[in-house]
């Protein structure tokens, strides 16, 4: 069908890409005109974007800002954009997305849209004290509003999350669709040769913040050489700058100096660098959808180490292509990842097994099509 336009609101170009870009390949693929509004980026991912036809429209949306007039401009902003626009349909991504741009779909009371909201995250989660409370409260009655129009349908990464928001009253369980998490390529992220003669590699890959186990996994890996074993320990991501929860930059460059993990900073080559890797941990408290390096690595045939909690259990099928530790517990974190590297052939099954669990659910082909199953209900 011609003229059919497709808005995606998102608060990051480079995130839009890395999780989001298969299924709008397949809408574009499929006659949608794919659009996408997101903060200004640099002419190199402008270019990136172009090549693949999304027309960019760059609007202000700061991820943690809260002051008044800032995010009244926001607001209009997205109204304005969706006159200019007027799009078919609209996907909102993230917290802010969903939120502002439910809530002036509902205002302008123009195209049905999608919101995928990826975990809790930290308001609903770590969030702390008297401020924790207060901002869940408002957090919450923000969700009501954004979702409760008619013409909404809500995606979540994992039952538990969309059990949440129904029990909490934020949406109706039938405008919701669980979709597990954003998919990878298999024919990218496979499996490759493990070095045998050098020392088994231990990973966490993330954002480096407090709340993703960051801790913990120094503590384990200091452990566990302090005990002789020999493994190599490497950190991979940056810092957030502005995000209380991130660690300084000077703490990761002491414990490089220390010798008690490595850390690479941010790679572009992660498909190459998981293909060599034994074991991918992450010992997250956060309130996390289903994360995507939890599924790179094992459809790159790692073992995998992960917090029993929501989101990370829908990937780690404990005992089977991974195990599930306790969160912010430095000590089974130790025990977990000292139980697979003293028992290799162990640890090897549970890559194998792990990239089939990836093959019969996670892959880039299912996020797709379930996707655009929701664009199509809502469009027919």
């Amino acid at each position: 069908m011609p003229g059919r336009r497709l808005l995606y609101v998102h608060n990051a170009v480079p995130y839009f890409l890395s999780h989001r870009l298969a299924v709008a390949r397949a809408a574009r693929n499929a006659g949608w005109d794919v659009h996408l509004a997101a903060p200004p980026v640099d002419a190199a991912l402008r270019g990136r974007l172009e090549a693949e036809r999304i027309t960019f429209h760059p609007f202000t949306l700061s991820r943690r800002g809260m002051a008044p007039a800032h995010e009244l401009g926001s607001l209009w902003a997205l109204g304005r954009l969706y006159r200019q626009v007027q799009p078919t349909l609209i996907h909102l991504v993230t917290i802010k997305p969903v939120l502002y741009g439910g809530m002036v779909a509902r205002l302008t009371g123009g195209a049905p849209y999608v919101a995928t909201i990826p975990g809790r995250g930290y308001v609903f989660t770590t969030a702390p004290g008297l401020k924790g409370r207060m901002l869940r409260g408002g957090v919450r009655q923000a969700y009501r509003l954004a979702l409760g129009g008619g013409s909404c349908r809500a995606i979540f990464q994992n039952p538990d999350d969309r059990d949440f928001f129904v029990a909490e009253s934020m949406i109706a369980a039938d405008k919701t669709r669980v979709v597990l998490g954003s998919g990878v390529d298999p024919d990218q992220f496979r499996p490759g040769q493990r070095a045998g003669a050098s020392p088994p590699r231990v990973v966490l890959a993330s954002r480096m913040l407090r709340d993703k186990g960051v801790l913990e996994f120094v503590e384990a890996a200091r452990r566990l050489k302090a005990a002789g074993i020999a493994a190599e320990f490497v950190l991979l991501g940056l810092p957030d700058p502005g995000n209380p929860d991130s660690h300084r930059e000077s703490e990761l460059a002491a414990w490089h100096a220390e010798g008690v993990v490595q850390w690479w900073g941010y790679r572009e080559d992660m498909p190459e660098i998981l293909a060599a890797t034994d074991i991918v941990c992450l010992p997250t408290a956060y309130g996390e959808g289903v994360p995507r390096i939890l599924i790179e690595a094992a459809a790159c045939g790692c073992a995998l180490i992960a917090a029993d909690r929501p989101g990370c259990r829908e990937i780690v099928q404990d005992g089977v292509n991974g195990l599930l530790v306790p969160p912010r517990d430095a000590g089974a974190l130790a025990h977990a990842v000292t139980t697979l590297l003293d028992d290799p052939a162990r640890c090897g099954g549970m890559g194998q097994a792990g990239r089939a669990r990836v093959l019969a659910q996670f892959t880039e082909a299912h996020v797709v099509e379930e996707t655009l199953a929701v664009y199509a209900a809502l469009t027919s």
